[in-house]
């Protein structure tokens, strides 16, 4: 019985463990258009092991090279997509090129939409969360943007990247 015991406590803590390494936070933005465009799309957010990989698929862009952003406010209500305010730089770092020198929290940089107008996009991140207490990486309640434009990573604060196109706000899935 002692032998049977043990063995249930043995089993029931590899689960707990078990569970708790595999477990994932997921987090979605739903690409709404902005500014007349036609632009929709998806980012989701899937948090692993304290990494973050942020995967989009963004239809309705003209084709070429257009700017992808968290900006700070979670909020596209206007027209112009405005109301998310700007970049999210909880470090108060000047705008730059994703992990080269400096650069915002938010600036992930660019992707390239197809003659069909779809682009995608896939960032690895250990310097965001999803719905931790550290508001330097809290992705949650902040919006992403879609560009008219590439973002040329010099221009300050934002990059020279126009029009935003495109918004959602990023919520627990």
């Amino acid at each position: 019985m002692k032998i049977l015991k043990t063995l249930c406590i043995v089993f029931v803590s590899i689960m707990f463990f078990t569970s708790c390494k595999t477990e994932q936070q997921q987090a979605i933005a739903t690409i709404t258009a902005k500014s007349s465009s036609n632009v929709n799309g998806t980012v989701t957010f899937t948090e692993k092991d304290g990494k973050i990989m942020m995967s989009a698929k963004i239809n309705g862009l003209t084709p070429g090279t257009h700017a992808i952003h968290i900006h700070e406010n979670g909020d596209c209500s206007s027209d112009d997509g405005k109301s998310a305010g700007g970049h999210w730089n909880p470090t108060k770092d000047n705008h730059g090129k994703w992990k080269h020198g400096e650069f915002h929290s938010g600036d992930i940089g660019n992707l390239e939409a197809d003659e069909n107008g779809v682009a995608t996009i896939e960032k690895e991140s250990d310097f965001w969360c999803i719905g931790c207490e550290d508001e330097n990486k809290n992705i949650l309640n902040h919006a992403i943007i879609v560009h008219a434009s590439a973002d040329d990573f010099k221009s300050q604060p934002s990059g020279a990247a126009g029009a935003r196109v495109g918004c959602g706000v990023i919520t627990l899935k």
